[in-house]
Parts: C-alpha cells; sequence; structure tokens
C-alpha cells in the first residue's frame, strides 16, 4: 500500500511532537486528525493556553479534536468515523485500548530512549543524569502497559560531554521525525517485523519516572562527576537547585544551577557544600572529591545569570554556604 494514502491520526501535545507532524503534512501523507490536550488556564491571568500541537495543526489546516476524557463515546465515534489506517502518538496521554487498537494497522508510539531502557516520563532526563554516553528514539506498537510495546525501529543517537537535556531535545526531536517517517513508510510496505520486549531482566532496567522538584535538588556530598551529570539532565528545564543559607541565619534561599565544571581535587578539611569565590571571576562548591564551579545561575527571585554578571551585585557570596 502507498503510504501516503494511508489515514492517519496524529495524537500528542508539546513542541516535541511538532516536527513530526509539519514534516508528515510536508511530506503529502494523510493526516486526518489531529488529537491533542484541551486548553487549560496558565499564567498569571490564567489564560487559556493552547498546546505546542493545536497551534501547528491550525496553523496547518487540520481538524483538531480536544477530548476530556478519551473513552468518551462521542469521541470515540468521531474517531471511528474517520476510518484510521494508523495512529501515531508522540508525548501523549496514555490511550484505552478502545483508541489505540481502533486503526486497521495499530497506533505506534515515539519514545525518546533506546528502549527497553528508560521506559517512563522523563527518559531524556534519566539518560543524561546517569552519566550515559547514548540514548536515541524508538518506534513501538502501543498495547495494555506503558512503553512495553513491540519495537518497530530504533536511531542510536551519541550524548557528548557538554549536552544537556535542553540540548538533546532538540537532537532526539529532529532524529524522531525522521525515523517516525521512515515508520510509516515501512509499515504501508510491509516491511516491519515489530520485536517484542519480552524476557528482559527488570533489574538491568533503567526507569525514567517523572521528576518532581525534590528531585532536583542537588547534594554536594556526591562525587564531582555525578554532580555535573546532574546538573546537565536538569538544564535548563525544571533546573536543577541548591540550598543556600547565609552565615548566621537559618533562614533557606534557593538557587538553579544551569551549567558547571568540574575539578578534581584533595580537601578532606572542606565540608561539602562550602562556597569559594574571588568575588570577581569564579565561586566553587566543595564536593566529595573536588569542586564544582558554577557557571550559570539564578537566585530565586532574581534574573539568570552568568557568574561574572552574578558577582556584580553580590558582594557577601563568602557569607553563604550551600548543603543539602
Amino acid at each position: 500500500m502507498n503510504a501516503k494514502d494511508l489515514r492517519i491520526v496524529f495524537m500528542g501535545t508539546p513542541e516535541f511532537a511538532v516536527p513530526s507532524l509539519r514534516a508528515l503534512v510536508a511530506g503529502g501523507y494523510r493526516v486526518v486528525a489531529v488529537v491533542t490536550a484541551p486548553d487549560k488556564p496558565a499564567g498569571r491571568g490564567q489564560r487559556l493556553h493552547e498546546s505546542d500541537v493545536k497551534i501547528a495543526a491550525r496553523e496547518l489546516g487540520l481538524p483538531v479534536l480536544q477530548p476530556e476524557k478519551l473513552r468518551d463515546p462521542e469521541f470515540v465515534e468521531t474517531l471511528r468515523s474517520l476510518e484510521p489506517d494508523l495512529g501515531i502518538v508522540i508525548a501523549f496521554r496514555m490511550l484505552p485500548e478502545v483508541v489505540w487498537a481502533m486503526p486497521r494497522l495499530g497506533t505506534f508510539n515515539l519514545h525518546a530512549s533506546l528502549l527497553p531502557q528508560y521506559r517512563g516520563a522523563a527518559p531524556i532526563n534519566w539518560a543524561i543524569i546517569n552519566g550515559e554516553r547514548e540514548t536515541g528514539v524508538t518506534t513501538f506498537l502501543l498495547n495494555h502497559e506503558i512503553d512495553k510495546g513491540a519495537i518497530l525501529g530504533q536511531i542510536h543517537v551519541p550524548i557528548g560531554e557538554e549536552d544537556t537535556v535542553g540540548t538533546m531535545y532538540e537532537k532526539l526531536m529532529q532524529t524522531g521525525t525522521g525515523l517516525v517517517l521512515d515508520t510509516v513508510e515501512r509499515i504501508a510496505a510491509g516491511e516491519i517485523q515489530p520485536v517484542e520486549q519480552q524476557q528482559i531482566d527488570d533489574r538491568t532496567l533503567k526507569p525514567a519516572p517523572k521528576i518532581f522538584k525534590e528531585d532536583c535538588r542537588i547534594d554536594w556530598s556526591q562525587p564531582g562527576r555525578r554532580i555535573i551529570d546532574f546538573i546537565r539532565g536538569l538544564s535548563p528545564y525544571p533546573a536543577a537547585w541548591t540550598a543556600m543559607y547565609r552565615e548566621g541565619s537559618e533562614e533557606e534561599l534557593t538557587a538553579k544551577i544551569f551549567a558547571a565544571a568540574f575539578e578534581a581535587a584533595a580537601h578532606d578539611k572542606v565540608a561539602c557544600g562550602t562556597v569559594e569565590s574571588d568575588g570577581r571571576t569564579f565561586i566553587r562548591v566543595a564536593c566529595a572529591d573536588g569542586w564544582i564551579t558554577l557557571e550559570e545561575l539564578q537566585i530565586a527571585g532574581k534574573r539568570r545569570l552568568p557568574v561574572r554578571e552574578l558577582l556584580l551585585g553580590w558582594r557577601d557570596v563568602l557569607q553563604y554556604r550551600f548543603q543539602k
């Protein structure tokens, strides 16, 4: 079957899904509907915010469906009336079987890891946090379990020493777009042999659960390399952070750290979290096996700044300590 004749229903919400949607339309594929999250109040004025996928779909002139509940009979019937051949899911909610099983050729998902590793909501973050030197993207068929369907295709992508979740997000978003198009073509041609994710020892798997604020707190007693990977894996969002205490005060301030470097050193008599600075060009914090030199940070209530700029207005930096 010609891939361009497939009736495709595309499901997604954030920016990560947009390049794939645009590439499908630009490539002449037949996207009969886009399913995305309902508009939600956001910001100080609580104005309704449209998803990135909805904005793109409207620009592309595609029909948009925004069900509150994916099992809603009216939504399911609307979907069925479209007579979909194939469903494509990128960064969307967990689908009920009545939705993912509806398309004639099934529904596949794009996941930002090399499955079965890093199943879960934050695969890019956790791969970097764990010090991986390689990750990738996977397309797989949806089934009853999250991220456990049969694998259709994978592309490996190296993680550089300077990469952050921000840079890897961009790389995987673009690489994933190519894999989505390739997967559609191979499904239409009948060339795919899905590979089941079976007989895997769970003890060898690394999970990628959703990340919450407390998960992002830096532990200065950790080795320096681990702290750097932690910062990279959370930069720019949601951002690693640390508690700050002024000398003689127990009032806690916080600072987000976006970039840093590690210098190995022995300092048996310096407590982890101790701050050193010349007051003009650098701030460094003691960790288990050396120093973490801060390069870019944001003190709560202030702007995000390079350290040299921050120090222009932070004269009492040496009166602070960072600690978990």
